[in-house]
Formats: C-alpha cells, sequence, structure tokens
C-alpha cells in the first residue's frame, strides 16, 4: 500500500479500519451530493458488530496519540468521517485539513 508505505517512511503509523469505512452505495449517495441517503446507509453500517468494535479500537488508538480520519472525499461534510465522529466520539477535537 503505498499510503502506508509512505506514512511508514514519515514514522506515522497507519491502521486501516475498514469496517468504518463507507458501503460501495454510501460512496456512491455521496460522489452524487445525496447526503441524506448517504447518512442512512452509513447509519447501517455502523451498527454492525465488526464497525462496533472498530469503532472501539478507533477511540483506544485517538487516546494514545493523536490521530487522523482519511477518506478521499475532501470535504468531511459530504463523506463518512464527519458521520463516524457524530457517532462515535460527538465531543472529540477536530480539525479539518484540506490539501
Amino acid at each position: 500500500n503505498i499510503l502506508k508505505n509512505g506514512l511508514a517512511e514519515a514514522g506515522i503509523d497507519y491502521v486501516h479500519l475498514k469496517a468504518l469505512g463507507t458501503p460501495p452505495e454510501g460512496r456512491e449517495a455521496a460522489r452524487k451530493g445525496r447526503h441524506e441517503e448517504l447518512k442512512r446507509i452509513y447509519a447501517g453500517q455502523l451498527e454492525l458488530p465488526e464497525a462496533i468494535a472498530q469503532g472501539a479500537q478507533m477511540l483506544e488508538l485517538a487516546r494514545e496519540k493523536p490521530s487522523a480520519l482519511l477518506c478521499f472525499e475532501r470535504d468531511p461534510g459530504g463523506c463518512h468521517r464527519s458521520l463516524l465522529l457524530r457517532w462515535a466520539a460527538p465531543d472529540a477535537e477536530r480539525v479539518d485539513l484540506f490539501a
């Protein structure tokens, strides 16, 4: 994985929590700007046992060191990152970075 290797070279750990990602139909809704549909689809994803377990893992990792959520979507308001944070850590400090 190019991203993982590049981060490792910079001394940054990369942990892929696949169950916290957006299912294909959610990504399609996001690409088409159908945010309510994305919210509904992603809410279902977050109910899965593996997503609940990986959500707890994500919070534990974030307690140990500064952490970042990555997504292909540039605007966090139009992707799963904001939804994930509202679900897992509604009071978390948040900084949105744009490249």
